[in-house]
């Protein structure tokens, strides 16, 4: 038995078609995942990943603890010299997943006496990161400079510490919208009001730049950005997350941050498959991937204009393309519809995003035909006139 407050919040989320259960895995078209480019079913990725450990003499199972105690292996160091690289970085400094780096990073940065401001449609691992730490937060709405404006103009005024920090803190993809800010205008912003900016690229690395590299590189804005958050678990395919930025502030996250301090470090094999990713996302076979999903993305917005569901979607250029269907009943059932027709398409459900906001997302993939987007639409259309 559980407690009954416990039990109540339970039965609440029942009532309201919003209780959470762990999918059964089925064999569907995927219009589901993060795996944008297909890296985490790629045969070369896996097996150039394992010549490398053998080659290298790394047979180790795990790291064998934190990396400040035994599991910081000179793998860490090829890998974060390759970011520095790959990202027109200063330094950066790895954690196991993009919820740790984020709370990781929002906990223990802003300060007490510091102010954040944040995008309404932030992702949870900000928040929580921001709730866990003493700095006074307020958001602002949703891709909108003109609000945050009036938020700055308002606040900073109030501050008497001549040493408080101001942090602006957005995504360049939003994970439930598929949308993008201004990133330059919101950058140019930062530098003239001297507020620290950072950008959670986690849905953009891999898919937007010459080479994936994100937005903020693409927006040649790297150096107006205090921090950038990235992520491996989405376009690249494996797992793990890291922080870029300056040389001080990786040396205050490996003193501070708590999320990376206290776990055990990712083990070998791991930190070798990101590291495997990029030399993959870098070369003509990786190149190809991205060419796909570009052009997936392009067929499938074209298909929504013709089939007339254009005034259901929120516009996005990027691979996450959502379908707002208001009521958690009917967007599950449209959903359902979809998966019986052999199509695995995710409803997103308040109160994960606003009541009446609910909607079906659909993540693009290189590996995504034409003829699947056609067909999915085509169900789509069907349920939504009925």
């Amino acid at each position: 038995m559980l407690p009954q407050k416990l039990q109540k919040k339970l039965e609440e989320r029942q009532q309201n078609m919003s209780l959470r259960t762990l999918p059964v895995f089925k064999q569907l078209v995927d219009f589901c995942s993060n795996d944008y480019l297909g890296f985490s079913g790629n045969a070369s990725i896996f097996n150039a990943t394992h010549q490398y450990l053998v080659d290298g003499s790394f047979l180790k199972n795990g790291a064998t603890g934190s990396r400040l105690l035994s599991g910081n292996h000179n793998l860490y160091g090829e890998l974060e010299s390759k970011l520095v690289l790959f990202h027109q970085s200063k330094a950066a400094i790895v954690y196991n997943s993009g919820y740790d780096a984020n709370i990781g990073f929002f906990s223990c940065v802003p300060q007490r006496g510091d102010l954040v401001f944040y995008d309404e449609y932030i992702h949870a691992s900000i928040r929580d990161g921001i709730a866990m730490g003493n700095a006074k937060s307020y958001k602002f709405k949703h891709n909108s400079l003109s609000d945050l404006e009036k938020l700055v103009e308002r606040h900073s005024a109030a501050i008497k510490d001549d040493e408080a920090a101001i942090y602006v803190v957005t995504e360049s993809v939003f994970s439930m919208d598929g949308d993008s800010p201004n990133l330059k205008e919101m950058a140019l912003f930062c530098r003239e009001h001297k507020l620290f900016f950072v950008v959670d690229e986690a849905h953009a690395v891999g898919i937007f730049g010459a080479l994936g590299q994100g937005l903020v590189q693409q927006e040649n804005i790297v150096d107006l950005v205090f921090a950038r958050i990235i992520t491996f678990g989405k376009a690249l395919g494996c797992h793990g997350a890291a922080i870029l930025g300056s040389a001080e502030l990786k040396s205050y996250l490996v003193n501070f941050s708590r999320s990376f301090i206290y776990t055990t470090a990712l083990a070998p094999h791991s930190v070798v498959t990101i590291l495997q990713s990029y030399y993959f996302l870098e070369s003509k076979e990786g190149k190809v991937q991205q060419q796909l999903l570009q052009n997936a993305v392009k067929v499938f917005k074209s298909k929504v204009e013709s089939s007339k569901l254009k005034q259901h979607f929120i516009t996005s250029n990027s691979a996450i393309q959502c379908c707002l269907i208001s009521g958690n009943n009917k967007v599950k059932s449209i959903a359902k519809k979809l998966e019986e027709n052999g199509f695995n398409v995710k409803a997103i459900l308040s109160p994960t995003v606003p009541q009446g906001q609910e909607r079906l997302r659909f993540c693009l993939h290189a590996y995504n035909s034409p003829q699947e987007i056609e067909k999915v639409l085509t169900v789509l259309y069907k349920n939504i006139k009925e």
